[in-house]
């Protein structure tokens, strides 16, 4: 499921085919999640910013948290030049001072000619990080084999009403939150809930309800692939990665919307990367009206800035629009959280380590 070997052929393919003299003459690696997320990077930033620019792009995946960051960044050595990272991770890394500081008076301007700073939607910018797009959890099934699926995030816990295995990302976070809207807690309350040692043991007891059905996985990748192969009948999953298996591969998927945890992915900077001036570069070059909305065409990832909205259309290659396939979409919103960066920040450390006692027992 990996791409990074493709990827970084691709990238340098291109870098070649522009018969460029420069084409070694900078390199840059971009890291992000793999599967069809990075695929839509590659289409929307790394084939036009290599063609524009002749940079060589290596493309590597991981799969989240700031350990690999940090690690690089105390040793003196970052391999790592830009990192796409979720938000509360850009928070915790910017606070241990893991990453370069941005100026956003040097990012483009909208489209419309708004500066970036108003451009971008709320909450978006932040001093060490820089939104590229609003992406969710959300829960999904294959209707082929299950017709009359589950509507409710309680469906998804409920084991007897709908049997079978269920796919859960391997961590603490959104399981929790996804749990207590299953044990009734409504979308606005679940982090004051979340936010005592009362509601942290709901969360628990909760998942302890379905602990013996869960396929635990931890690469974007896996839940399409685990819902095709029939290794679970039920799946938490990134939006877009459902999405995409249903418009690029024709799967027979439905995305349940109830509940899902909304979120933001950012571009960050290591602090000492190597080629922090071309990381930059295409930081402000991806992030501009038109990459992001050429992205919105390959995956069903809300763009960042206001401006890329109206260029948003169909899917690439076949006749679906996009606008509704969006976690912003507002019949999407009617049960939904924002995942609470400032919350997972602040105690993302004991609740997984609390979280992986609870898997061990």
């Amino acid at each position: 499921m990996k791409l990074t070997k493709l990827l970084a052929g691709t990238a340098i393919s291109l870098a070649l085919a522009s018969g460029s003299t420069a084409a070694f003459a900078k390199d840059l690696t971009v890291v992000s999640w793999g599967g069809a997320y990075t695929k839509s990077q590659v289409e929307a930033y790394h084939k036009p910013f290599i063609e524009k620019t002749g940079t060589n792009i290596k493309s590597e995946d991981y799969n989240g948290g700031i350990a690999e960051i940090k690690a690089q960044v105390e040793a003196g050595n970052v391999t790592w030049d830009i990192v796409d990272v979720e938000l509360s991770d850009a928070i915790r890394a910017c606070d241990e001072g893991l990453l370069e500081t941005i100026d956003h008076s040097t990012l483009p301007a909208g489209a419309n000619g708004k500066p970036a700073t108003e451009d971008f939607l709320p909450g978006t910018l932040y001093d060490c990080a820089v939104a590229n797009i609003v992406w969710s959890t959300i829960f999904a099934y294959d209707k082929s084999k299950t017709p009359d699926g589950p509507k409710t995030m309680a469906d998804f816990f409920d084991t007897k009403k709908f049997p079978g295995k269920r796919g859960l990302r391997k961590g603490a976070k959104v399981n929790l939150e996804f749990a207590l809207m299953a044990d009734g807690v409504p979308a606005k309350d679940v982090y004051s809930v979340l936010a005592t040692p009362e509601g942290v043991d709901r969360a628990f007891a909760k998942l302890d309800t379905i602990k013996s059905d869960v396929v635990w996985w931890e690469a974007g990748a896996q839940p399409p692939q685990m819902l095709a192969d029939g290794e679970v009948t039920y799946t938490t999953a990134y939006n877009g990665r459902i999405f995409n298996a249903v418009a690029g591969e024709g799967k027979p998927f439905e995305i349940v919307w109830d509940g899902q945890v909304w979120d933001l992915d950012l571009w960050v900077i290591p602090k000492g990367a190597k080629n922090k001036d071309t990381a930059l570069d295409f930081l402000k070059f991806s992030t501009s009206t038109e990459q992001l909305a050429a992205q919105a065409s390959y995956i069903s990832y809300g763009p960042a800035r206001a401006s890329s909205s109206p260029l948003v259309g169909k899917f690439h290659d076949k006749d679906i629009d996009m606008g509704p396939q969006m976690p912003t979409n507002p019949a999407n919103l009617t049960n939904a959280v924002q995942n609470n960066f400032e919350f997972w920040a602040d105690n993302a450390d004991q609740l997984n380590e609390r979280f992986n006692a609870w898997l061990a027992k």
